[in-house]
């Protein structure tokens, strides 16, 4: 019997010695995830306390600890709010149609960068598409403007001058859609390609050789060896993006929205700003944001478990058999 126990002493000396050379080893690694996890913890996990809000009639002067509970009556109120329910559904279009235009795009761009042989000229390329990623939602939009203003815009004094009617091209919803999407796209590629491309430079090189061996033309080397390479990649994003389906960025829709498309441009983070900080209705945002966030997390779960029964690992590393 002692002996079981001497053995197992050693078993268990060997694990530990073994975890503690791994950390003693990687401890650079884990010091530069310091300063990131210290600055996520502080701006991202300390501030969660502020949900109870949402289950308060909050008052400024009394602070989150000593205002008045009053359970789920805030949620009601937001969910019998007809705008709410507009804001939630535009929030739900915008990201779809985003998700079903522009998610693809990152993904053909990588796929278009691989073929390129020459690597100089494949360097620009990159660097071009990764700079408009850089540049202010302000600044983005103050372009668009000179591009598309009806009585100065570049297209409309183009139309102007070849005897064209002039377009309100901001004021359109179509046009509007096209822009918005369009912009979103070309803010975006670019960076969000370097993903993939850093998935594209981990596949085996000698399938290439194998499939050209066999006799595959350059379309059927990526459909066969190129995108199964990446396909967990493209899963475990497309996971991520349907799980922030009802999140959505404030600069873009904000700076594009106008009174000509309030109806389709006013989302979630322009309404929780409006009457989170114009109207101090601090109590009704915080519930909007949690009914926004468990949404999200809902999602995320039924995808990543989706994602699962067709064979992929999902998020968690996970298969079912």
């Amino acid at each position: 019997m002692s002996e079981v126990y001497i053995a197992a002493d050693n078993k268990a000396q060997k694990i530990k010695k073994k975890k503690t050379s791994y950390f003693r080893d990687n401890y650079g690694l884990y010091l530069m995830l310091l300063p990131a996890a210290t600055v996520y913890i502080i701006f991202r996990y300390v501030p969660m306390y502020g949900i109870l809000m949402a289950f308060q009639n909050y008052n400024l002067f009394a602070g989150v600890f000593h205002s008045e509970w009053v359970g789920l009556d805030v949620f009601k109120e937001v969910m019998s709010q007809r705008t709410f329910w507009q804001v939630f559904l535009n929030t739900l279009r915008l990201n779809l149609l985003s998700l079903i235009v522009g998610f693809p795009m990152p993904v053909l761009f990588a796929l278009l960068l691989n073929e390129i042989s020459r690597r100089r000229f494949k360097k620009i390329v990159q660097t071009i598409s990764y700079m408009p990623h850089f540049i202010s939602w302000v600044i983005v939009y103050g372009m668009l403007v000179m591009f598309v203003s009806k009585d100065t815009g570049l297209f409309n004094v183009i139309l102007k001058e070849v005897g064209l009617k002039q377009i309100n091209f901001l004021f359109g919803h179509g046009w509007w859609y096209t822009f918005y999407l369009g912009l979103g796209i070309w803010k975006g590629m670019g960076f969000d390609s370097i993903m993939y491309l850093s998935a594209l430079s981990a596949i085996n090189t000698e399938l290439y050789e194998a499939a050209e061996i066999d006799g595959a033309s350059r379309l059927r080397k990526t459909w066969h060896v190129t995108l199964p390479g990446i396909r967990s990649t493209i899963v475990i994003l497309l996971i991520l993006k349907i799980g922030n389906i009802t999140t959505i960025g404030f600069d873009q829709p904000y700076l594009m929205g106008n009174p000509m498309v309030t109806d389709i441009a006013d989302v979630l983070s322009t309404y929780i700003y409006r009457n989170g900080i114009e109207h101090a209705q601090f109590s009704f945002t915080t519930a909007v944001g949690l009914f926004q966030s468990v949404i999200n997390f809902i999602l995320l779960l039924i995808t990543d478990k989706v994602a699962r029964r067709f064979g992929e690992s999902g998020l968690f590393g996970r298969k079912n058999k």
